[in-house]
């Protein structure tokens, strides 16, 4: 494993498996170039790339677990691009079967350009890169969602301008979602409040890291401390697919619920973000969800955007900033 490592580190492979991986001038440029690509499609009836700078590429998407925005924007992201998508689930491959993560990453390489794996299992995420001779891409794993929050910065400066010296505050499970916001916090420069229950708090390991950053990261157990004049306010689903505790977790996390009143507590204008699906009624209630605050479909839709930014990066080498460029 270690041999693959440094064959991995001596093609400089870009992958993107953490955002605390990467330093914050690439992930500013990464986001700089979603948002110029985003506005190439303005006015435009169909809104492809004019340059088609993924044209000739494959993109093989693996997934272990369902996706609707993960795989939906990333292939149409790839085919507007330029480029194309092979889908994988577990059952249509040999990983079903037994076949190692390690094999699969060495023919895969020879397949595709670059590669996302959404899976229940962060060691294979990990495997997939280390073996991989292509860029790979974290599309979900149990311990972060780093793709998610790109879409999420992306979508505040849209809406309110520069991220850096703002306030967020995460309401609910100190869950994947979370562990990448407090390392976007991090690398972005805003200060985070995280309001969950005990039981379910952030990683000690990531805040430790954050904080050693100069990350400015607050925990509290109470969402009321947590919103009190913050700009935008974020939550999650109380229950993932994994999880076999529902009712256990829901009576732990009602106190977190997203309703008005909560909401009255934060900046004027601050918005609400969910990274869907949503259940209204638990984690927010319908009068948020659908209030003039909310921009959750602004947020889904800049899933698209942000994994172009993001495709280009990975596989355009070093003149890839240009095709944020008109």
């Amino acid at each position: 494993m270690s041999a693959a490592l440094s064959m991995t580190e001596g093609n400089n492979l870009r992958h993107f498996l953490d955002i605390r991986d990467l330093d914050t001038r690439t992930l500013r440029q990464i986001l700089d170039v979603s948002a110029g690509i985003k506005a190439m499609q303005k006015g435009r009836q169909r809104p492809l790339h004019p340059a088609a700078p993924l044209a000739g590429r494959t993109l093989g998407i693996i997934l272990s677990k369902p996706s609707t925005r993960t795989r939906v924007s990333f292939e149409v992201g790839i085919r507007q691009l330029g480029g194309d998508a092979v889908v994988l689930t577990s059952a249509e491959t040999q990983l079903g079967r037994g076949e190692s993560v390690a094999d699969t990453a060495r023919v895969l390489s020879r397949f595709v350009d670059a590669l996302v794996l959404r899976t229940g299992r962060t060691a294979s995420l990990l495997e997939l890169a280390q073996w991989s001779q292509v860029p790979v891409i974290n599309g979900l794993t149990p311990d972060s969602h780093p793709v998610q929050i790109l879409a999420d910065i992306l979508t505040f400066e849209e809406h309110r301008g520069p991220v850096k010296g703002r306030t967020f505050a995460w309401i609910g499970d100190g869950n994947n979602v979370a562990t990448s916001l407090i390392e976007a916090a991090t690398r972005f420069g805003f200060s985070l409040r995280l309001a969950t229950p005990a039981a379910f708090a952030p990683k000690a390991d990531i805040v430790a890291w954050a904080r050693a950053q100069g990350g400015d990261i607050i925990l509290t157990q109470d969402p009321k401390e947590a919103v009190s004049g913050a700009d935008c306010i974020l939550t999650d689903t109380w229950v993932s697919m994994s999880d076999e505790d529902a009712a256990e977790r829901i009576a732990l996390l009602e106190p977190y619920r997203v309703d008005a009143s909560l909401m009255s507590l934060a900046a004027k204008d601050a918005l609400f973000m969910h990274c869907l699906p949503a259940h209204i009624g638990e984690e927010v209630t319908a009068e948020v969800f659908e209030s003039p605050a909310s921009v959750v479909f602004d947020e889904a839709e800049n899933r698209l955007h942000a994994q172009k930014g993001l495709m280009v990066w990975a596989m355009c080498g070093d003149d890839w900033q240009k095709y944020g460029q008109e």
